[in-house]
């Protein structure tokens, strides 16, 4: 049996729900795949709970009760003082400084897991840092959560490129939050701003909706995967259409944005109202390879086509290569919630410990 140690960071929704499944799946891991998990480590930004025989299912009270307060260096003391071999530190955080730390925690012994996208899409030179990092101290990295949640993207672009396949072009809608919002608002008689609330009552948009409709996090996505193309690009050279108007951005709190929303409202009855008939609005993503261009943009597309059909949250991805030509590999699923993300880094967790030695 293969004993693995997780040092998780990150315990909000997707943190706790990632802890349950994982130990709701210990039996069947041990008896399918010989690999024993112990979570000796968790940790929000904070306070940690240390425990050498790993958490149980009661951890959230002892969480309350024993966690202290930390540096890194202590949990670093801790996985050496206990000589915890196979070591995953998983990033479950939404931290945009947590990754200054992965190259510590690659040099003490760690591979790592993440769910966050900041380390995958900071400076091309920090990005090829990390995989040198990786390579000389022989760990591994994982992180298909960082583009389609639990859908199996990262994975299938990284196995077509390595095996040769010339990837041509990468097109979806990449983004759960915005996904739900376009396929609400074109299939509904809703006002935008409505639609808007729902998603975020729902769960599906950060507290701050900007956050979603800046199109940002569709830009971080487009570039995690064209650098598993080589290509050399770096957050700023991605064409990013944001859907916030100016008056609403800049110095807007995200209180008066909220009780401004119905200003919106006109802009997007626009887009609706000129669209073709059979038309519905889509939010994509879209890598041309041959010009190295990543677009992400609203579009309106037939409702007959592959993006067109796409219901509620989902993500769909088209990713077109030489041998399949005109009829891309298309890939689709749930591209938001804390359970398949949870799923998707449970997933990488058991990839990642199979290559254990």
């Amino acid at each position: 049996m293969k004993k693995v140690n997780i040092i998780l960071f990150g315990i909000g929704n997707v943190g706790s729900t990632l802890i349950n499944q994982l130990l709701n799946a210990k039996e069947q891991w041990e008896k399918n795949s010989g690999v024993s998990i112990s979570i000796p480590v968790i940790a929000n930004s904070t306070k940690a709970l240390f425990t050498t025989e790993g958490i149980s299912e009661n951890w959230q009270e002892e969480f309350k009760s024993k966690a202290k307060n930390y540096k890194l260096e202590d949990i670093l003391d801790f996985t050496r003082t206990n000589d915890l071999e196979n070591l995953i530190g998983i990033d479950a955080t939404a931290s945009k400084e947590f990754a200054s730390i992965y190259i510590r925690l690659i040099q003490n012994g760690f591979n790592l897991v993440a769910a966050n996208k900041v380390a995958n899409t900071l400076s091309s030179d920090f990005y090829k840092e990390i995989r040198k990092e990786l390579d000389y101290h022989g760990k591994y990295f994982y992180y298909e959560t960082n583009v389609g949640a639990g859908l199996p993207i990262v994975q299938t672009v990284q196995d077509l490129y390595q095996s040769g396949e010339k990837v041509t072009k990468i097109r979806g809608v990449f983004s759960g939050s915005l996904s739900f919002i376009f396929n609400t608002f074109s299939e509904n008689q809703e006002e935008f701003s409505d639609v808007l609330k729902k998603a975020g009552t729902l769960g599906y948009t950060e507290p701050d909706a900007r956050e979603d409709l800046s199109g940002n996090d569709v830009g971080r996505k487009l570039l995690i995967l064209a650098r598993e193309l080589e290509l050399d690009k770096e957050f700023q050279e991605v064409k990013i259409q944001s859907l916030i108007p100016e008056k609403l951005n800049g110095k807007t709190t995200a209180e008066e944005f909220q009780q401004r929303l119905g200003e919106l409202d006109e802009i997007f009855s626009k887009h609706k109202n000129e669209q073709e008939q059979g038309n519905v609005l889509r939010y994509i993503g879209e890598i041309e390879v041959a010009s190295a261009s990543l677009e992400a943009k609203l579009i309106s597309e037939p409702k007959n086509t592959a993006l067109g059909q796409i219901k509620g949250a989902d993500n769909i991805f088209e990713i077109y290569t030489e041998s399949y030509g005109d009829q891309p590999l298309v890939i689709q699923g749930a591209g938001a919630g804390a359970a398949v993300t949870a799923r998707g880094i449970a997933g990488d967790v058991l990839k990642l410990s199979q290559r254990l030695n």
